[in-house]
């Protein structure tokens, strides 16, 4: 039985660079079983035939868009036999905020050997549970009509045309990845400072409303808007998970620069919860309502959009198992 499956992404954005030095490293150690795909839609073949090969850790080596796509077809199907293996995700991409929750940082082939050095011996003391969100299209009164799409991490009204912002205009620069977000963070404080609108500046966010079902709603423009299920959250911060029932954390920040910096100062989501802090709306719940005329949300990567009685609904998942790489 090999001791790890590896499935990598060529055409990622991380693996240009990085993919000849993993080949040559799989090519070393036998116990690796390497399987590449050139495209998303090959991983549910990818997956069945790694699941024949019954390895103990699950590897991801992929941007957003790859392991948002092994992490929904392995919650959907049941190539494991209901015990999928452990996944890890190294390194790659532009944020890595999953591979970082997990405690997955540096070089990937670092992180890699550390996966190989954890699968020699027990699993049980690295293994730990993630719930993930589970996106829909809904129809008002009638539920959800698509298969959902799963991932960790969702952005939305300011963040998600922040993060379109940085993505399609100056990530083509070819830039440094920090000077990237340096650049983005400055162009988003001037617009929100100066109230400009311009070309060469984020899009305003568009008015949504956002309901916690149970708990009531907040309606209007937000410079954040946060749903996830990660430990470690953008704001380097660790959320505090004392409820399993409702995995879903969520945070929302009005479109003012005092809200902003109020959130951006307050480091940690669970410093607001249970607190009235002005523009700044923390919660959590197991389902959660965005609705919006044409607003955008990125789920791992990937771009969704609401509609006119087509609201986006996310609920979380039961727990799938990953390997924690920190001690």
């Amino acid at each position: 039985m090999a001791r790890i499956a590896l499935l990598s992404n060529p055409r990622s954005t991380g693996n240009r660079a990085q993919l000849p030095r993993i080949r040559s490293f799989c090519a070393q150690h036998p116990e690796i079983f390497h399987y590449e795909v050139e495209d998303v839609d090959q991983i549910e073949t990818a997956l069945r035939t790694i699941a024949r090969v019954g390895p103990k850790v699950l590897v991801l080596n992929g941007g957003d868009g790859t392991v948002q796509a092994t992490l929904t077809e392995l919650y959907h199907s049941d190539m494991f036999n209901g015990a999928p293996p452990p996944v890890a995700v190294l390194p790659n991409g532009k944020t890595n905020l999953i591979a970082l929750d997990l405690g997955a940082t540096g070089d990937p082939i670092a992180a890699l050997e550390r996966v190989l050095e954890i699968a020699k011996g027990p699993l049980d003391e690295f293994i730990v549970t993630r719930e993930l969100i589970a996106l829909s299209h809904g129809t008002e009164g009638v539920g959800v009509d698509t298969r959902p799409v799963l991932g960790m991490f969702l952005g939305g009204a300011g963040l998600a045309e922040t993060m379109l912002y940085c993505r399609n205009k100056i990530y083509p620069l070819g830039l440094p990845n920090w000077l990237s977000h340096t650049l983005t963070a400055m162009a988003l404080m001037v617009s929100l400072l100066l109230g400009l609108r311009a070309t060469f500046l984020p899009d305003r966010p568009a008015p949504v409303k956002v309901s916690l079902i149970r708990q009531g709603h907040v309606q209007g423009s937000f410079s954040l808007l946060i749903v996830t299920t990660l430990r470690k959250m953008l704001l380097n911060s660790r959320a505090s998970m004392n409820d399993p029932k409702s995995a879903l954390q969520l945070m929302v920040v009005d479109h003012t620069p005092m809200a902003l910096a109020r959130a951006l100062l307050g480091g940690r989501m669970s410093r607001f919860e249970g607190k009235k802090v002005q523009g700044i709306h923390v919660g959590r719940g197991d389902e959660i309502r965005i609705e919006g005329d044409r607003s955008s949300v990125i789920l791992d990567g990937e771009l969704f959009q609401t509609g006119a009685g087509r609201p986006i609904v996310l609920r979380q998942t039961a727990p799938l198992p990953f390997l924690r790489l920190a001690a």
